[in-house]
């Protein structure tokens, strides 16, 4: 029996360093629920509203690998994305909804992107989940609230 207790100890302990080396991915706090994102690869995500408390770090979450060169902190990114304010549940802007993907340097986006899409490859899927001073902060932006927790849906088109 202790064998086996051992085993299973083991096995999490691995399955959680897996993980966190597997795309950058961070395990949330337990009072947290992230949102799920269900879709088919290169259709418009669903993402469930998140509950509990926001999480204080960046979250990163690959939902589809993607294929070829990944993202660099130099890259100009082609993207798919829908943002949801984690406060209400409600998504609050989609490139989806406008019909036009965004093309932009990494460098010249919010932290959170910075520190979250390298890696990323082209086809590619990642739920971000950037606390406030990864995002927009206490000023806040356009119709993100001041110190909102931002929950991203980003999938890679092009990276240049």
């Amino acid at each position: 029996m202790r064998g086996k207790k051992l085993a299973l100890a083991l096995a999490v302990l691995v399955s959680v360093a897996s993980l966190t080396a597997c795309g950058g991915s961070k395990v949330a706090e337990s009072s947290t629920n992230l949102p799920t994102v269900t879709g088919d690869q290169g259709m418009e995500p669903t993402i469930s509203a998140p509950s509990g408390t926001p999480p204080t770090t960046l979250i990163t979450k690959d939902i589809f690998e993607g294929t070829g060169s990944p993202a660099v902190a130099e890259s100009t990114m082609t993207v798919h994305y829908t943002l949801m304010a984690w406060s209400t549940g409600k998504v609050v802007e989609s490139s989806w909804a406008s019909g036009e993907p965004a093309t932009f340097p990494l460098a010249r986006v919010i932290a959170g992107w910075q520190q979250g899409i390298p890696g990323m490859k082209v086809g590619g899927r990642r739920l971000l989940v950037i606390p406030p001073d990864l995002g927009y902060g206490a000023a806040g932006g356009g119709s993100i609230g001041p110190n909102e927790t931002l929950v991203f849906v980003v999938d890679a088109i092009a990276i240049a």
